[in-house]
């Protein structure tokens, strides 16, 4: 492995949280943080286009920054996409202002055959180059997140051409062309898998798998399409860590997989997202029995509620998940017009909090 000397760790908070340790405060970070929401974001995205962003390390560094220079943060998370994945498959991956992201030629069993795997991993290079800039350029103020869609998340969009209500398309695949199916997903995993190997070898100190999609499958279909990929993408991590010695915790968060919280938690993950669609005394009590962290799980949209209640609804979900084995987080990724005073009076109410 590269030696990168690295600057010290300052700030261990969610590394003690995720080992079951008591840190000196709750950590907090929250999903999209650096993003639209941050004004500076926006004034840099007048000057370059998303893409742009992700695939020039500097500029991907400097936009990770931008939370961590405003908020009293405890962890950052690389500036990045999950649908880079399919840029490095092969193919074209458009960000429309209003509308998100656009695959223009979507997905389909007849020009599956013309994904280049074999040369993905080389094309994915400047996130690598990102993290290991923007760990210098933390100089250890707090922990850096890698991430990656999970293959499930990944199909969705590739098959749709975009975003989806239904996922119809993507899941008339797992009904009708099952085999077909898991070829994709077989292929997803093992580029999934060396591009998180990658990341850790970057410099990346925690790594988390986003199944943004989870809540369009019912449990029979997750646990044949999801679960087994999910479980090997954490097998290959930990065994190729082994070999490194390295210990970076993996974190999977599957929106909406409330129907398989047990089987998730038996997957290999350190660390278990919750959306914020669950009550976190019913999470604790179905997770009683598994050694695992829980992440989460304010919704996005109570940031939008006077500061009072911001606090209030903050330290109520910190008494019911327990401050053990614990980091706070919201349900899903922050909204762009969320006030930044919303923003700092969370982070403010979560390290309030005696442990």
């Amino acid at each position: 492995m590269t030696i990168h000397n690295f600057p010290v760790l300052k700030n261990n908070r969610i590394l003690k949280a995720v080992k079951g340790e008591k840190p000196d405060k709750l950590p907090i970070w929250i999903m999209r943080q650096a993003g639209r929401y941050l004004p500076e974001f926006m004034e840099f995205r007048k000057q370059h286009s998303f893409f742009e962003i992700c695939q020039n390390p500097a500029l991907a560094c400097e936009v990770t920054l931008m939370p961590i220079r405003r908020y009293d943060l405890d962890a950052s998370i690389i500036f990045s996409d999950i649908l880079v994945i399919p840029q490095a498959l092969g193919m074209t991956v458009e960000m429309k202002a209003g509308v998100g992201p656009v695959l223009p030629e979507p997905l389909t069993l007849e020009n599956i055959k013309e994904l280049k795997k074999d040369s993905a991993l080389s094309r994915l290079k400047y996130v690598g180059e990102a993290i290991t800039l923007t760990r210098h350029k933390l100089e250890g103020k707090v922990p850096l997140f890698g991430f990656s869609g999970a293959p499930w998340t990944l199909m969705g969009y590739m098959i749709e051409g975009g975003g989806s209500k239904t996922l119809s398309k993507a899941k008339k695949w797992l009904y009708a062309h099952p085999e077909k199916s898991h070829l994709l997903l077989s292929l997803l995993t093992d580029v999934i898998i060396d591009y998180l190997i990658m990341q850790i070898e970057a410099g990346a100190q925690l790594i988390q798998v986003f199944d943004s999609s989870a809540e369009y499958l019912n449990k029979s279909l997750y646990e044949k399409f999801c679960l087994p990929y999910l479980k090997k993408i954490a097998q290959k991590l930990k065994s190729r860590q082994a070999e490194l010695h390295e210990d970076v915790p993996l974190v999977l968060f599957a929106k909406g997989a409330h129907f398989c919280l047990e089987e998730q938690a038996d997957l290999g993950y350190d660390v278990l997202g919750i959306d914020w669609t669950l009550e976190p005394k019913f999470v604790r009590s179905v997770l009683k029995n598994k050694n695992i962290t829980l992440q989460g799980n304010l919704d996005p949209c109570a940031l939008y509620a006077p500061k009072e209640d911001i606090i209030g609804m903050a330290k109520n979900m910190i008494a019911e998940y327990g401050t053990e084995r614990y980091i706070v987080n919201l349900g899903h990724g922050i909204y762009p017009d969320t006030p930044l005073e919303a923003v700092k009076a969370f982070i403010e109410a979560v390290h309030s909090v005696k442990l």
